[in-house]
């Protein structure tokens, strides 16, 4: 069987360490008795132990050299093998309207655009699991305080229980990447509702990390605009003081109700 060439523009760096492959699979039982997804099989380092699960598995790959290969390797599978682009497919219609599990040796430049669609869909997804950029999974997992904590840090968050699993070195993939990955895994909590309006909660959280370094009574002003900036008062309230990367999300979420109340 032919070997899957791995492509820069796709950003594929295929695993090559079993023993670790195998952890990885693992991941996904802490969410038992439900479908999995796996994203990016490649040539399915990771498919090979998901398979061995009782639980049905359906594999989303772009690539159509990796999706033929796919096909040979794993003939009974071939029905549930989707050569398509996860960022742009339904994911309702991927297990009729099931919950499943997210999980996947993830593509680096797409991590963070396969995490925010997972919010999209978080009633669907309970739980997600796979290994990343060991950066983003640090920023992931981070608390209030720390120079990773960011705007993926609290959207996810707000939603999900973070844990930082294991890292990851360079030398067990082909090609080896430039950096060290990490396992991370991500479970839903029980937050229903966040208690403001979700829409404007992440416009602030956007908005006030991208002056990072700048109190709140700075990095907030460009959400208002010139013509519709709130009173001195509004500003003159002590957690204006502070950065952003010090706001836990129930802060966040009372920096919304604040907001939300002198928009226009």
């Amino acid at each position: 069987m032919k070997q899957v060439r791995p492509k820069k523009n796709l950003g594929q760096h295929f695993l090559t360490d079993l023993n670790i492959a195998k952890r990885i699979a693992d991941t996904v039982d802490a969410c038992p008795d439900i479908p999995v997804l796996e994203i990016g099989p490649g040539m399915g380092v990771l498919t090979q132990y998901l398979v061995e699960k009782p639980r049905e598995v359906k594999a989303v790959e772009i690539d159509s050299e990796s999706v033929r290969y796919l096909y040979e390797k794993f003939p009974k599978l071939r029905d549930n093998i989707l050569g398509e682009d996860f960022l742009r497919m339904d994911l309702t219609k991927v297990f009729d309207g099931k919950p499943f599990v997210l999980t996947g040796n993830y593509p680096y430049d797409i991590s963070s655009q396969i995490f925010f669609k997972m919010l999209d869909n978080k009633e669907l997804i309970p739980c997600c699991t796979g290994m990343i950029q060991r950066e983003v999974a640090l920023r992931i997992a981070s608390k209030p305080g720390s120079k990773q904590y960011g705007i993926l840090s609290v959207m996810i968050q707000a939603w999900y229980d973070t844990e930082y699993l294991f890292t990851v070195d360079e030398d067990v993939f082909n090609p080896p990447p430039k950096v060290k990955s990490a396992v991370i895994r991500m479970t839903r909590n029980k937050v229903t509702d966040l208690g403001c309006d979700e829409a404007l909660f992440k416009r602030v959280v956007k908005t006030v990390f991208n002056q990072r370094r700048k109190m709140l009574r700075v990095s907030l002003k460009p959400l208002f605009g010139k013509d519709n900036m709130p009173s001195p008062e509004f500003f003159a309230d002590d957690m204006m003081t502070k950065r952003p990367e010090q706001l836990s999300v129930d802060d966040f979420v009372a920096l919304t109700n604040k907001v939300s109340q002198v928009l226009p």
